[in-house]
């Protein structure tokens, strides 16, 4: 008999719809120019690459002009961090960020600070993973140049408060930038309400191809670039680009700009679905993440007694993929950044497991987990030295 197979990973990548695929294949094949020649094979491309980013802008509510290709989440954070950090260093350089941005925030904030002198605030946030709005504004200071703020966690799916954010820059005339790879498709964003100078999004985290994301930069924000070279995305971002990515991108989002409320609706009921039956089945569970500003499509949890690894092998075994984290930390024996960041101890943050949906995830699929979940932590638990000693009436550092 063949093993059922859940696919509850999507934080970490989606599947590439039909539609996008098909959009893409002909640049692989007939119109397989360089949009930068003159000739005819590079003309015919060019016309799809513009439409392309004015697809993107339309998702964002921007304008094509405020597009640039790249080649994904990471590279336009570095970008948009290290651009303004450089291009600005001039009247500053205190940046503010949170402890839990994504590591292509963190690890390139630790860059400028290790190597360029920068210095970084990190804020703390509450125990649903929200930035406090009085102590952001409380570490401004007359040097800050740069606020970088993820729009939603990859990790817990919370939702942060992006708009207020973006008015207390705007007001202190500070370049805001977030990450916006989780949200983008997600949620309903619009760059010019929200009083966001840069975002940044993946195309694979919307049914797109792996390989090309883009990052928006309001007019009139003025970066370094971060790759040289050719002529290539207006002087800004070196490199021919990738026709057949940014043509997948570009569909992506065009699909998500028209199906945007149904699709928040369908993934914000099963992920009630999947997240009542978890808390109904399991005793001593936590929700990380706020229960109200979260993702429509991810559901985190940790398990008292339970080690994540164990856990993720066990739901793997009867066919069901998540995470116990990131898909970029997962490898990592230390408990997640996140977690840590929300006041979890150790042993609890050990234990944690997201399930990400998408547009093809199920009630039969939601069902399935329910009815297999319990089971898998119900014999991890009884492994457990800790446990036995709860049950015990021990007390127990969980």
């Amino acid at each position: 008999m063949e093993q059922k197979r859940v696919y509850l990973d999507n934080a970490a990548t989606t599947p590439v719809k039909k539609e996008v695929l098909d959009a893409m294949i002909p640049y692989f094949t007939n119109n397989y120019g360089n949009p930068s020649s003159i000739h005819f094979f590079g003309r015919e491309v060019r016309k799809p690459v513009d439409e392309a980013r004015e697809k993107v802008a339309k998702l964002l509510g921007a304008t094509s002009n405020e597009i640039y290709f790249t080649a994904g989440g990471s590279e336009s954070d570095n970008w948009a961090i290290k651009g303004a950090a450089f291009k600005l260093m001039n009247k500053g350089k205190h940046i503010i960020t949170t402890k839990i941005e994504h590591h292509a925030v963190l690890h390139t904030c630790e860059y400028l600070e290790k190597e360029h002198g920068f210095q970084i605030t990190y804020l703390d946030v509450n125990k649903d993973g929200l930035v406090d709005l009085d102590n952001f504004k409380s570490n401004l200071r007359d040097d800050t140049i740069l606020v970088s703020i993820m729009f939603a966690n990859n990790e817990i799916g919370t939702i942060q408060p992006i708009r207020e954010i973006g008015q207390i820059c705007k007001e202190k005339g500070i370049v805001f930038h977030t990450d916006a790879v989780q949200a983008v498709g997600n949620i309903k964003i619009d760059v010019k309400e929200l009083n966001i100078d840069m975002l940044s999004l993946s195309a694979h985290k919307i049914y797109g191809p792996k390989g090309i994301g883009a990052l928006y930069i309001k007019n009139g924000v003025k970066l370094d670039n971060l790759i040289h070279g050719g002529a290539q995305e207006r002087k800004k971002r070196a490199g021919t680009e990738n026709v057949p990515g940014i043509i997948g991108l570009g569909k992506a989002c065009e699909i998500a700009n028209d199906n945007l409320e149904s699709h928040i609706s369908k993934l914000t009921n099963l992920r009630e679905r999947l997240m009542n039956g978890i808390l109904n089945e399991i005793p001593h569970t936590i929700v990380t993440g706020s229960r109200e500003n979260r993702l429509p499509g991810t559901a985190s949890f940790c398990f008292k007694f339970i080690e994540g690894e164990a856990l993720l092998l066990s739901l793997d075994l009867v066919g069901i993929a998540g995470s116990s984290g990131s898909a970029c930390t997962s490898g990592s024996l230390d408990p997640s950044h996140v977690l840590m960041a929300l006041g979890l101890t150790h042993e609890i943050a050990h234990g944690s497991l997201r399930l990400s949906l998408s547009d093809f995830t199920t009630e039969e699929e939601i069902d399935y987990v329910i009815e297999k979940l319990p089971p898998i932590i119900d014999r991890l638990r009884r492994m457990s030295p800790l446990y036995e000693d709860f049950l015990k009436g021990e007390s127990v550092n969980v």
